[in-house]
């Protein structure tokens, strides 16, 4: 792996038993980005991320991340020790990176949380606060996160999610994040892996991917020759997701680049049609 990739997969695959999690991925993500990891539930995603943290080895091809003193991983049920108070876990987190704590930095992520309160005593979301102050406070250069926001209340999402990528832009950290709230992603990530049912759908920058659809909207008709991702059929209106292949778009459609949301549910109907077919 070259220090401009942050993250990289070879025919990837990972088994529980008789049940394939993951299955040939093939993937690189430069150093440096924010990465959104989306599918539906059981698509791989927490498999992917714990790989990434070193907490499950492959089953098949090989996966090349940053050592793990260099990297942060915040999981779905975000485990702290319980007893510990707030200012005794992020003690912990000091004495555990030495010459790389960011003391600042959690003071202002855990924001006023009592520093006498016991981790037993928070809320989920006081919980949540703790488990990113932890991981960001050790200046990791890939920060892996697992449906990281989903017990806060739209405001503390809203202003965690503008610090963490303030932070990160500032830093050049690399970000991957799972999440099943596109729109939290769309104004925040610039790359996108898509998983389903264990494989790589979609992989590459988000301007990219964005750019090379476009979104028509007019009377039902022949799409041919355009190559048809999915179509959604409203009474006498069709509504399809096209890949560009500088055939130029004929008649009366109306045409628009696709929002994030747009693509990644055009691509997941696409993956549970026939051979990817339109619907």
């Amino acid at each position: 792996m070259t220090h401009d990739t942050a993250l990289e997969a070879d025919g990837l695959g990972r088994r529980f038993g008789r049940h394939r999690a993951l299955d040939d991925c093939t993937f690189r993500l430069p150093a440096g980005r924010v990465c959104a990891l989306v599918g539906p539930n059981g698509a791989g995603k927490s498999t992917l991320l714990a790989l990434a943290a070193g907490l499950l080895r492959p089953t098949e091809g090989t996966l090349r991340a940053p050592a793990r003193e260099k990297l942060a991983y915040v999981s779905q049920d975000k485990p702290l020790y319980p007893r510990l108070t707030v200012a005794e876990t992020l003690g912990m987190g000091r004495e555990l990176n030495p010459g790389r704590w960011d003391a600042d930095l959690t003071e202002r992520i855990t924001g006023a949380l009592d520093r006498k309160a016991r981790v037993r005593a928070l809320s989920g979301g006081q919980r949540t606060r703790l488990a990113l102050a932890l991981a960001l406070g050790k200046r990791p250069e890939l920060l892996l996160l697992d449906e990281p926001m989903a017990d806060l209340d739209p405001l503390a999402r809203h202003e965690l999610m503008g610090a963490l990528m303030a932070d990160a832009a500032e830093h050049g950290t690399t970000v991957v994040m799972s999440s099943h709230i596109l729109t939290e992603l769309e104004g925040a990530c610039d790359h996108l892996l898509l998983l389903d049912r264990g494989r790589i759908r979609l992989d590459g920058a988000v301007d990219d991917l964005l750019a090379a659809h476009t979104l028509l909207t007019g009377p039902v008709a022949d799409l041919a020759p355009h190559p048809v991702v999915d179509s959604r059929t409203t009474g006498r209106q069709l509504t399809a997701l096209v890949r560009n292949d500088g055939v130029p778009v004929e008649g009366a459609w109306q045409t628009s680049e696709p929002s994030l949301e747009e693509l990644l549910l055009a691509h997941l109907r696409a993956a549970r049609t026939p051979e990817g077919a339109s619907a």
